[in-house]
């Protein structure tokens, strides 16, 4: 579906795929969604009005994989307050396969984690203290983590 921010165009309300809601939406749903840059080709993860890459506002969304390597990643150990008891936790910038790179949490001990690994994003929902992250409008928005695949 071909979504700009144009006149004439739908508007960028928390229904579009082009939003942060409409992305988590989709999410909570099973489904990734990714811009796609109708001009340069640009992955955008998560999608948005605007390509970053050429500020073209001609973006596609598509449903995308689940599978990528973990392109780099570090090792929280000063959590926000709410998170405190799972730290240190790792942290992965991980790029899918269909293109794109997605920022989260690896279901993994950092020891174990290296740079190339196969990962799955995985979608679950939201535990209590996690709510408590989150703006009460992102507090329905699912959690998106990536595991390891051996």
């Amino acid at each position: 579906m071909s979504r700009e921010s144009h006149e004439g165009q739908p508007e960028l309300d928390a229904d579009n795929p082009l939003t942060l809601p409409g992305f988590f939406d989709a999410l909570a749903e099973g489904e990734l969604l990714g811009g796609i840059c109708a001009d340069c080709g640009e992955v955008l993860l998560p999608p948005r009005p605007a390509c970053y890459n050429c500020g073209s506002r001609s973006i596609d969304v598509e449903s995308r994989p689940r599978i990528g390597y973990i392109y780099t990643y570090t090792e929280v150990h000063t959590p926000p307050p709410a998170l405190e008891d799972d730290a240190p936790y790792t942290i992965a910038i991980v790029e899918l396969e269909s293109g794109g790179r997605l920022t989260g949490r690896v279901e993994s001990p950092y020891e174990v984690v290296e740079i190339g690994d196969r990962v799955e994003l995985r979608v679950r929902a939201p535990t209590e203290g996690e709510r408590l992250l989150a703006l009460e409008h992102e507090s329905g928005w699912p959690i998106h983590v990536f595991e390891r695949i051996e």
